[in-house]
């Protein structure tokens, strides 16, 4: 089975804010003018944010279920 666990970089976020605006769980939140996870248990992995970045730093990546 292939789960997705959402990653973000935060070297490449500006804190423009639309990954926050678009989340449908309010799972991210702006700190310090970076995106970060507030509710990462509440994510669905709908991938909206990863479709509205403008600079591709967050995204779903998959995991293999019994992977290290």
């Amino acid at each position: 089975m292939v789960n997705k666990r959402l990653i973000i970089n935060e070297k490449w976020c500006k804190g423009c804010g639309i990954c926050v605006a678009f989340c449908p769980k309010q799972v991210l939140v702006l700190k310090k003018g970076k995106v970060t996870k507030a509710n990462p248990d509440a994510c669905i992995k709908c991938g909206q944010c990863e479709q509205r970045c403008p600079d591709y730093a967050i995204y779903l990546e998959k995991v293999e279920e019994g992977a290290n």
